[in-house]
């Protein structure tokens, strides 16, 4: 998935600058960017080479200019045949899998403190999922169909990580058993 697609569905909904997007963008909890300007000014400069968005300078006193970008009727055509593509497949890269990969060399106390920490980064993840989920920050609600369908994909963020929990509870459990151990013997 491109950056520049989710710029375009944003400026779809509304004009914004390019702070404004790299706002929304890192305080989002849902999208793999980090909002860093070199992503954002990158795609927007493309967008708008591309004439998918127009900019509109607005001059301010004692203040660098704004540039106020907005799309374009190229650009909802791009944007509407890139949402009417077959969808990829999800992508799930857990960096800690790797960790636990290599965690026999870990005592069981050990490996039940990363078992821990790593519930606890999930509870976290999963309370400011929630959080947005409730505030609604950025969440387009032009229609009662479009705050349904953002309402049902943070549900899905959030089952996912509840279901993380569920298996790293599960871990935790059968470690403490000693079943896992006994399983290997």
């Amino acid at each position: 998935m491109s950056i520049k697609y989710v710029i375009l569905g944003y400026l779809g909904w509304k004009p914004m600058t390019g702070y404004d997007l790299k706002k929304i963008i890192a305080d989002s909890e849902t999208l793999p960017w980090s909002g860093n300007n070199n992503q954002i000014y990158k795609a927007l400069v493309q967008l708008h080479k591309d004439e998918w968005v127009r900019k509109v300078t607005e001059n301010q006193t004692g203040a660098p200019n704004r540039h106020i970008y907005s799309i374009t009727d190229e650009g909802e055509l791009a944007l509407r045949e890139w949402v009417d593509n077959e969808p990829e497949s999800p992508h799930t890269k857990k960096s800690f899998l790797n960790q636990l990969m290599w965690a026999d060399s870990l005592d069981i106390k050990e490996i039940d403190e990363l078992l821990e920490a790593y519930l606890n980064t999930v509870g976290e993840k999963i309370f400011f999922l929630r959080v947005q989920a409730d505030r609604k920050p950025n969440m387009p609600e032009r229609t009662p169909r479009e705050r349904y369908l953002w309402e049902m994909i943070y549900k899905n963020w959030i089952a996912q990580y509840e279901t993380e929990l569920d298996w790293v509870r599960q871990i935790r459990q059968e470690l403490s058993k000693g079943e896992t151990h006994r399983r290997w013997v």
